[in-house]
């Protein structure tokens, strides 16, 4: 943490251990001086900042503590309670007085949550509709009724009044079973599809391996929760008989998390640039020349675009239909995979 970083914590804490304190771990004391103002899991979160040294050097959570170590501890501010509207520019397909329908670009965070206090798409929705938003649906996700992966890109809708919130988030429970509800995804992926087109209906739970990561799990499981994903092969890339990659359009059922995801992994055909459920397969990658080898290697994120959203308007009940264009990147791996497969 250098001078800059410094002026961002509101106040500094230095600490002497005594003679008793010698041969603790460096998290346990300092939860055990500092409570309960702090536990343990946020102390260990601010040493990982770089937040805590000891005779002014960085520290490790599981340091030993020795009599007499000086330990200085810099305490952050709290964070605001609401988020605050950041000026952020929207791609915006359509606004009226009930509701905003966006194209998301990759890498944008849809909410406020851990280590993302700023720069998501709910600041910049409060930046551009103003208080009206603030109410809508919780202080920390408000209009939000439902939400893309950070680093998955394209067409969002958000309300803006009680009323569209109430509406589209029922639509969105009931999966469009009793209303207009359509969603359609493309996906680059690994590997040659068994079918031209097939239902994967598995249900997903949160990870035994992994409790950050969903996974196919036992229809017992306490968290499972069914899961209905349809799929029609658009395009393979490479000749012969077994073809390296294909794209893909998927059709949500439910909408669970990471549900494209996890459900392409678990028929073995992961998306293209996807660390979470598909590094295994990275490697594949060798078998392209180049420089679609390098393009295919350097993709940052899962290759999955929301392409379509259509669902009825909360108030004029009419159907509305939003495509938003396959963004650049994914273009250029598309191009990369037809020449180089």
């Amino acid at each position: 943490m250098n001078a800059s970083d410094s002026e961002a914590y509101r106040e500094r804490k230095v600490l002497t251990a005594a003679d008793a304190d010698a041969g603790l771990r460096l998290d346990q004391w300092l939860a055990a001086v500092l409570a309960p103002e702090f536990s343990r899991s946020r102390i260990q979160a601010l040493i990982r900042l770089g937040a805590v040294t000891v005779a002014g050097e960085p520290a490790e959570p599981k340091r030993r503590i020795a009599a007499g170590d000086l330990v200085a501890i810099a305490v952050p501010p709290p964070e605001p309670a609401e988020p605050e509207g950041e000026a952020i520019p929207l791609a915006i397909l359509y606004e009226d007085a009930e509701l905003i329908v966006i194209d998301k670009p990759a890498g944008l965070v849809v909410h406020p949550g851990a280590g993302n206090w700023s720069g998501t798409l709910v600041n910049a929705l409060i930046a551009h509709c103003g208080d009206t938003l603030s109410g809508i649906g919780g202080v920390k996700r408000p209009g939000i009724v439902h939400r893309l992966d950070k680093d998955t890109s394209g067409v969002m809708v958000v309300a803006k009044t009680d009323h569209a919130h109430r509406e589209l988030a029922s639509a969105f429970a009931d999966h469009g079973r009793t209303g207009e509800l359509e969603r359609a995804y493309v996906a680059a992926v690994w590997g040659d599809l068994p079918r031209a087109a097939g239902t994967i209906d598995a249900p997903l739970g949160r990870s035994s391996k992994d409790r950050t990561l969903r996974a196919v799990v036992r229809a017992e499981q306490a968290d499972s929760r069914h899961a209905v994903t349809r799929y029609e092969c658009l395009e393979r890339f490479g000749s012969g008989a077994e073809p390296i990659a294909s794209l893909v359009e998927c059709r949500l059922e439910t909408g669970r998390t990471h549900q494209i995801r996890v459900h392409m992994a678990h028929i073995g055909h992961p998306l293209i640039g996807d660390n979470d459920y598909g590094r295994a397969f990275r490697t594949k990658a060798n078998r392209l020349s180049e420089p679609a080898r390098t393009v295919v290697k350097a993709f940052p994120r899962q290759a999955l675009h929301a392409r379509l959203l259509a669902f009825r308007h909360p108030s004029t009940h009419m159907v509305m239909r939003f495509e938003a264009t396959m963004p650049d990147d994914m273009r250029a791996l598309l191009e990369a995979l037809r020449a180089g497969a």
